[in-house]
């Protein structure tokens, strides 16, 4: 079955609503201390960052749209192009309270709104480029999630991502699966997610995959629309 969306032929399907409210539920409960459960975290993760969005600035074209997916609570605003118009989603809206503050603290100009990316409110080739981080770990149906991405960004524009991953050994692998279901519960991310794979899936083509760290756990991910689309 497909269904016609603006200029695109996409395949039909839609998300399942119990899940995604599951996950919003568990982003809603931890909001207000996020932050402070990821402060040891997020010393190793801001070069990280930074590396992203200088990877960012050079894919996005001057003046050039960018969509944030799960903005959480704007870790990754001071980082963002200044020149560019940026709009940014997060499914929970504790998590968008939190990235609003912050963007008034910091002088960002942006969009800031409540959205799914397995089902995005914007027309087809709204964006140039799309970024992400430690977002996919959490999407209830990440395959649809890059096909939206697909759809939203314009053909030959680029998805750029920083996602923890499975790790190819196996036996950390296993480990990873087994531990899976407890850090889900306490903390919202799957932590054995095939992210690499799921991209492909979705039909973006991979340009660069960076192992980042932890034994190549932590990626950094440069996919592009394909230009037929």
């Amino acid at each position: 079955m497909v269904e016609q969306a603006g200029s695109r032929t996409l395949t039909a399907s839609r998300p399942d609503a119990r899940a995604t409210q599951v996950t919003r539920a568990r982003y809603a409960r931890i909001a207000a201390v996020y932050d402070a459960m990821e402060t040891f975290a997020e010393g190793r993760y801001r070069p990280w960052r930074e590396h992203l969005w200088e990877l960012v600035n050079q894919v996005l074209p001057p003046g050039g749209r960018l969509l944030e997916v799960g903005v959480g609570t704007g870790k990754n605003m001071s980082f963002w192009p200044p020149a560019s118009g940026v709009t940014a989603i997060d499914l929970t809206p504790g998590m968008l309270k939190r990235a609003r503050r912050r963007a008034e603290r910091l002088g960002r100009q942006a969009q800031l709104d409540l959205g799914d990316v397995q089902a995005l409110p914007h027309p087809d080739d709204t964006f140039d480029v799309a970024a992400a981080t430690f977002v996919f770990c959490s999407v209830p149906d990440p395959v649809l999630g890059f096909r939206e991405l697909r759809r939203v960004v314009r053909p030959g524009g680029a998805v750029v991502l920083m996602e923890h991953v499975r790790s190819d050994n196996p036996a950390i692998g296993r480990v990873m699966d087994l531990l899976n279901p407890l850090v889900v519960r306490v903390m919202g991310a799957n932590i054995n997610r095939q992210t690499v794979t799921n991209i492909g899936k979705a039909g973006l083509l991979l340009e660069r995959v960076e192992d980042l760290g932890a034994g190549g756990i932590f990626k950094l991910v440069l996919a592009r629309v394909p230009e037929g689309d």
